[in-house]
């Protein structure tokens, strides 16, 4: 287990794997496909390490540690005492096991995990815990049984340095891969006239700044046997840290938000380039320079409630656009079609609709705004 190869799995929210491909692509990791729920790609632990601590748009990374067939519980029970645990897994750290079954004759996942369970713990000694922070996560499809480890712990769009959010917060996950899929690259302004605790902009300065978004947190492979801090720590680096001039802008009708939004972007430590301000969406406006972006994530009814007064917040942001913003491009994140097209806004041709806390939103886009 020195230097092994396997598949490492990106998780990301169902509609966002082609973004997460490119994004892995663009990284330099190995053979990336787009298949459902996530990406694969192929690589070592440092490959695992360097996923969880530089891609914006994952939500967890997932080691494929081995698998092999089983038909029958007793046979599940043999091949998870033989299984090399203890080439990963650490005596002192106590797991969890999650297993899911699935057109296999092994069709119990309650008597499963109680075996795979009993097999880490008298052959291996492993420590067992509900509430570990370290996953093994076995999946039986077709009789094949596939063990991979949860490295990441918290969900990665807990970046370790925002402590305020909003009502209905967008993921920064979810906010990074909608900002690369309008072409967001960090040399373009970002505008939010509804910025909440200022998750759009943040991310747009971070990418700018070229800082890794895993920085200020920790990651479950840090309790694993085969972790060398060492060699992590050369995996970290600041940021180039030049960004010429605020760039990022934020605005709120909630003073409480824009408040969030300041100390948020503060623990970030990209304020230095970002601006926020407490208005309404209608009196925002773009700043000097070249046109950029606009990206929001407005109410929507679902997320709310009642919608039928958010058409006129919708309207009076269309018109604000077209009075104001000339030249700008606009993104905008909603569940709801009609309020989307009550902006009036020459949307373009939508892609996939993304799974968000239970909801189905789309990341609507306009050229540049005539």
């Amino acid at each position: 287990m020195e230097n092994p190869s396997f598949e490492i799995f990106l998780v990301c929210a169902p509609g966002l794997e082609a973004p997460l491909c490119a994004e892995a692509a663009e990284k330099g990791f190995a053979a990336p496909k787009a298949v459902p729920g996530g990406v694969t790609v192929t690589g070592g632990w440092a490959e695992v390490w360097r996923a969880n601590l530089e891609l914006r748009g994952a939500v967890r990374v997932l080691a494929r540690i081995g698998s092999f067939m089983a038909f029958h519980l007793a046979q599940l029970d043999k091949r998870a005492r033989k299984f090399d645990w203890g080439a990963v897994l650490r005596a002192d750290v106590p797991v969890k096991v999650q297993v899911t079954c699935k057109a296999s004759k092994i069709y119990h996942a309650k008597a499963a995990t109680q075996r795979i369970e009993t097999a880490l713990r008298e052959s291996h000694g492993i420590a067992l815990s509900e509430d570990a922070a370290l996953a093994i996560k076995v999946r039986i499809l077709d009789n094949q049984v596939t063990i991979s480890l949860d490295t990441s712990g918290e969900a990665l769009h807990k970046r370790g340095h925002k402590e305020a959010v909003g009502k209905a917060p967008l993921r920064e996950s979810m906010a990074a891969l909608f900002l690369r899929q309008m072409g967001s690259d960090g040399s373009q302004p970002v505008v939010d006239p509804m910025c909440g605790s200022g998750t759009f902009v943040i991310e747009a300065a971070e990418i700018a700044a070229g800082l890794q978004p895993g920085r200020s947190r920790s990651f479950a492979f840090e309790q694993l046997a085969s972790f060398d801090a060492k060699a992590y720590a050369a995996l970290r680096r600041e940021g180039s840290g030049v960004v010429p001039q605020k760039r990022f802008f934020g605005s709120d009708r909630d003073q409480g938000a824009v408040a969030m939004a300041t100390a948020n972007a503060e623990r970030a430590g990209v304020s230095d380039w970002c601006s926020f301000a407490c208005h309404g969406a209608s009196e925002a406006r773009p700043p000097d320079g070249p046109a950029g972006l606009v990206m929001v994530n407005p109410p929507y009814g679902a997320r709310v409630g009642n919608k039928k007064p958010l058409f006129a917040l919708y309207g009076s942001f269309g018109e604000t656009m077209r009075t104001h913003f000339r030249g700008w491009r606009v993104g905008l994140v909603t569940s709801e079609p009609a309020l989307a097209k009550a902006t009036g806004l020459p949307w373009q041709p939508l892609g996939p609709p993304v799974a968000h806390g239970g909801l189905k939103v789309w990341l609507w886009q306009t050229p540049p705004l005539p």
